[in-house]
């Protein structure tokens, strides 16, 4: 499962770079805010990732690029012709980036600067990007990355006068599903139910993430008897670039021995990737039931994951449970996209809350 081997890399990575200090860039000029921009977004486990992709439109004529959305990075990248020296108006020290991923994928190049076409009437002048001269690894037919991180390099901050640091998004449940990315002002219609918010955080060795407080986790409507300290110690950050949610290693272990125990009715089957050690074989069974798994958060809200998020395939007739556990409880456990499914979630930076909402893809 090269997807889930991908997905620990890049969990592996996050953990080691939370010490990574934001840096300074450029930011656009002000531009009048506006409603909300609906981007169509996909599914690229077409092309092997278990990430999500949008188009954009980059430069004068526009290319329209298939970026990844991440939630978890800062840095917009694509690649560009490879240059033979350094762009005019640049020195080596300041235009020159590097970056290599968990599975050490890497892209090396310049900083540069374009426009950026979203709709007809969403255009960015001089929006700074990273023009890769030398990308390689498994980026799998994907030409680069959205950087939707709070650090100031990021799309979201760069465009902050136009959408006030406001996005939903939806990531569909299936790879022939499309939902989208909204960016801008919103009322929020877009799921039948009300967005139900948590506090943004920030933790302190990781200031470019988005931290939520999450304090524990209900499966079949109780909360786990697991102790706050343990979600504090840890910190918890949501990332639509990670599939897989990570919870500190206590709190897995009551997860995954309380869903154990709710499917002991059905026969357990070996699981073929070293992530996931809870799994099952559906063959001969017509129906199958799950237990509801949510996050509660510390001012009281609970979010439940949808029914597509609880269990990952890995045959026709074999699935394993969605969640793993770190190492210990000092990592950061983070909420992955695998969980987010299907739900809106609204990142409110600007009121520094996170919020969500059942079937949002509506």
């Amino acid at each position: 499962m090269q997807i889930l081997k991908q997905d620990e890399a890049r969990v592996n990575l996050i953990h080691s770079h939370l010490n990574d200090s934001n840096r300074n860039y450029r930011i656009l000029d002000p531009l009048a805010q506006s409603d909300a921009t609906v981007i169509p977004a996909q599914s690229a486990s077409v092309l092997g990732s278990g990430n999500y992709i949008v188009s954009v439109g980059l430069g004068s004529p526009q290319k329209q690029l298939s970026l990844v959305f991440d939630t978890g990075s800062s840095l917009t990248w694509t690649q560009c012709r490879p240059s033979s020296g350094v762009p005019n108006g640049c020195s080596a020290s300041t235009c020159v980036y590097g970056h290599q991923y968990g599975d050490r994928s890497f892209t090396i190049g310049f900083f540069a600067s374009e426009k950026l076409t979203l709709t007809s009437t969403d255009v960015f002048t001089g929006f700074v990007f990273g023009c890769g001269q030398n990308n390689q690894g498994l980026f799998r037919g994907i030409v680069g990355l959205l950087g939707l991180g709070r650090s100031k390099i990021s799309f979201v901050e760069q465009t902050a006068q136009k959408y006030n640091r406001f996005f939903p998004y939806c990531l569909p449940s299936t790879s022939s599903s499309t939902s989208y990315l909204s960016l801008g002002n919103s009322d929020n219609r877009r799921s039948g139910n009300a967005v139900k918010f948590t506090p943004l955080t920030t933790l302190s060795q990781g200031a470019s993430y988005y931290s939520l407080g999450l304090v524990g986790i209900n499966i079949g409507g109780s909360q786990l008897p697991i102790s706050a300290s343990v979600f504090s110690t840890s910190g918890t950050i949501i990332d639509s670039g990670t599939a897989i949610t990570r919870l500190p290693a206590t709190a897995y272990t009551a997860l995954r021995d309380a869903f154990r125990e709710a499917m002991k009715r059905y026969p357990t089957a070996k699981s073929i990737s070293s992530l996931l050690d809870t799994c099952y074989d559906f063959s001969g069974f017509k129906t199958i039931t799950f237990p509801t798994i949510g996050f509660v958060f510390g001012n009281g809200v609970t979010v439940d994951v949808d029914a597509t998020g609880i269990v990952v395939p890995q045959s026709d007739s074999q699935f394993c449970l969605a969640f793993a556990g770190n190492k210990d409880d000092r990592n950061v456990g983070i909420m992955g996209n695998a969980q987010q499914k299907r739900l809106q979630v609204v990142y409110d930076v600007a009121g520094g809350k996170v919020g969500f909402a059942p079937a949002g893809c509506q």
